[in-house]
Order: structure tokens, then C-alpha cells, then sequence
């Protein structure tokens, strides 16, 4: 699940990535911590896929750790990716803060 901070500071949801090949997948769950009591996501519920009735197990985490991804330009309207970001890496070398707010754009500087 991929999610950007907004301008009134709420997380929000902009999609999700394709499957990770195992190296990522284990390279990511290595750096991720696991959510806290009033994570903004609680009580949601995902799709797995565009117009798809079928619901994806979700274990909330911390967000703090920033992604690189590949997406289409295709988006639905609340401004979320309609496909699956194809992942690139883990940018451990930006802080969540330097991220452009959700609605700003998308690629760092």
C-alpha cells in the first residue's frame, strides 16, 4: 500500500505496487515497523484490484520509509493511481518530510 502525506497533514492512500520479487519484498519487511493505536488507515478496508469486490489482507505499518515507483498516468477521482506502481527501490537517502505533499506532484528534486 503506498500513501502520501496531504497539506492538511493526513496520510492518504495513492495506491498500491505490483507483487515484489522476493529480494524486495524481504528487503522492505526488514525496514518496516509495525503500526500504532490511531494508525490514519484503521478500520479501512483495501481492494484487490481496480473494480474488484474482493478485500486485501492489510497489516498497518509505520509510514516512514520512502519508495521509489514506476506508475501510469491513470488516475481515479481522488486523484489515486487506478494501476499498480511498479516498484524501482527503497530511497533510504529521503526523509518522509522531503516527499512532495500528495497533490503536488511526484518526483523529488
Amino acid at each position: 500500500m503506498l500513501g502520501r502525506y496531504g497539506d492538511e497533514g493526513r496520510l492518504q492512500y495513492v495506491g498500491r505496487t505490483t507483487t515484489l520479487a522476493r529480494t524486495a519484498g524481504t528487503a522492505v519487511a526488514g525496514l518496516l515497523k509495525a503500526g500504532q493505536r490511531g494508525h490514519p488507515w484503521t478500520g479501512w478496508s483495501f481492494s484487490a484490484g481496480w473494480g474488484s469486490r474482493e478485500q486485501l489482507g492489510v497489516t498497518l505499518v509505520e509510514p516512514g520509509l520512502v519508495v521509489e515507483v514506476g506508475v501510469d498516468v491513470a488516475r481515479d477521482a481522488s486523484g489515486r493511481w487506478r494501476h499498480p506502481a511498479r516498484w524501482h527501490r527503497i530511497r533510504a537517502d529521503v526523509d518522509v518530510q522531503e516527499v512532495p505533499l500528495f497533490g503536488e506532484g511526484g518526483a523529488l528534486s
